[in-house]
């Protein structure tokens, strides 16, 4: 039996996006059931992306507040890898969608703390010290997929989309589907985009 190939994902996130959230629980799913996907977590910026645009107010709020999450995913990212950026955006995202818990004080901390990190690294990030970190993992994303879009960006070997936008959240063989599709309209260099309107909202389990 030939062994597959690997394939390797990138996904970037901002805490503050339920349907990154979303479409991280469907790529989580898939790295668990397919062997050889190997997930890199990475962290972009609403607030950055969305710099001197005209948006509404409580949107703004919500971006601002994320910046400091963004911030603190940055230095994990730098400073203790993979599996921690992962952690971290388990935790930040749970209280965030699931939980309903996105505007209340503390968070950043609590998620800090449900991850088994020092929360030391949130005052550096305070300070300013992972801000050009945040920027690079943004513009990264970014520069592979184009302005036009949002989070989440998924990369397959290094062929990069805005989305997939889901919901619910897809398990088992019809999350393994769903990413051999995503798969397949990588593999074509003349595919670019595919959409309709949302029906629903994002469904958390």
């Amino acid at each position: 039996m030939a062994e597959s190939t690997p394939t390797k994902v990138e996904f970037w996130f901002d805490p503050a996006c339920p349907w990154a959230w979303m479409t991280s629980r469907w790529i989580e799913e898939v790295e668990r059931l397919r062997e050889g996907v190997d997930v890199q977590w990475n962290v972009m910026s609403l607030a950055i992306l969305n710099e001197g645009r005209d948006m509404d107010e409580a949107h703004r709020a919500s971006h601002q507040r994320s910046l400091r999450a963004c911030k603190v995913a940055a230095g994990i990212a730098s400073e203790l890898g993979n599996a921690q950026t992962k952690a971290f955006y388990d935790e930040i995202g749970a209280i965030n969608h699931p939980e309903g818990r996105a505007n209340e004080e503390g968070v950043l901390e609590e998620a800090v703390s449900r991850a088994g990190i020092d929360a030391e690294l949130i005052a550096r990030a305070d300070a300013g010290e992972f801000d050009e970190r945040l920027r690079a993992s943004h513009e990264r994303g970014i520069g592979l997929v184009g302005q036009d879009v949002g989070t989440p960006i998924i990369s397959v070997d290094g062929v990069a989309f805005f989305g997939p936008v889901i919901s619910p959240a897809p398990k088992g063989d019809m999350a393994l589907q769903l990413f051999d599709g995503v798969v397949a309209a990588a593999g074509f260099d003349g595919f670019f985009e595919l959409k309709r309107s949302r029906t629903r909202g994002p469904q958390f389990d």
